[in-house]
């Protein structure tokens, strides 16, 4: 009896953490593997214009947040009211911004701004892929896994977003995301790379991370081609990590009722990739 009810636990703990065999309902069930995905997203990819934005000096500030969690939209709509105010020139919604079911995606589509008030780019993490999630994903952003750039001045800088909703990048995400470093990234000033997924553990909790082997590699892709910034959500806590001449972020959570509800904002220049916590504190 003893067996089985740790047979049991583990199965839930796989199920809260991975999400993407655990049946309960149809709440956990991500139906398609991060390769199909990934094939999904490049079918896209290459029906779109390469994203290019303009900043109008060398200097500039882009804002990003992470598990939002909508259903409620209170934090997420200050946001992007508060970004639009400090000038931002797009911003990054780094996954868990809504949790997969049709009445979420629906509310999180409603929350948005108009593209031509604030550029944003959004990355699917695994509450996205809650509820058969993708389709909705898919359908409303296309691709989880793109770059896009910023030129500014006689610079450019490149950001990448990868799609690790299944706790892993998978075999073909992982071979494209090395491409793009070694024939992209050269031409770049600066290189910040979005996941959903936090790749370091700093604390015991049943949510994942990527396999020892996985982060090797990515850890020796980061400092072989001077990856500044490597930025997660998914931990709900945040956390700063310097590796080498990379700064690991973890942010904070964003829903509403979150007790340390925040996001970033990234303050780009020659001089690097400056970063701020900007309090969500409850709306009056």
């Amino acid at each position: 009896m003893r067996t089985n009810k740790i047979h049991i636990l583990i199965a839930l703990l796989i199920g809260l953490s991975s999400c993407n065999y655990a049946d309960f309902g149809g709440m956990w069930v991500v139906g398609e593997s991060v390769n199909e995905r990934f094939s999904q997203s490049e079918e896209f990819n290459a029906t779109q214009p390469q994203q290019v934005l303009h900043a109008n000096a060398n200097a500039y500030k882009i804002s990003v947040i992470a598990d939002a969690h909508v259903g409620e939209t209170a934090n997420l709509t200050k946001f992007f009211a508060l970004s639009k105010s400090a000038g931002v020139l797009a911003a990054v919604l780094n996954g868990d911004i809504c949790n997969g079911n049709d009445y979420d995606y629906e509310n999180l589509q409603a929350a948005l701004p108009d593209t031509t008030d604030l550029k944003y780019f959004m990355l699917a993490g695994n509450h996205e892929l809650y509820f058969g999630g993708w389709e909705h994903f898919s359908r409303a952003f296309g691709s989880s896994t793109y770059y896009f750039t910023v030129k500014s001045g006689t610079e450019t800088d490149l950001f990448i977003c990868l799609d690790t909703g299944s706790g892993t990048l998978g075999s073909r995400q992982l071979e494209w995301f090395k491409e793009v470093l070694n024939d992209i990234r050269p031409a770049h000033r600066h290189c910040v790379v979005f996941t959903h997924n936090n790749l370091y553990r700093i604390r015991k909790t049943a949510s994942t991370n990527p396999v020892q082997e996985e982060l090797q590699v990515l850890t020796d892709l980061f400092a072989r081609h001077n990856v500044g910034m490597v930025i997660n959500g998914h931990d709900h806590l945040r956390n700063v990590l310097e590796f080498g001449k990379t700064t690991h972020i973890t942010m904070d959570a964003a829903f509403d009722g979150f007790e340390k509800a925040s996001y970033l904002t990234l303050n780009i220049d020659n001089n690097g990739i400056g970063y701020e916590f900007k309090e969500l504190t409850p709306n009056p």
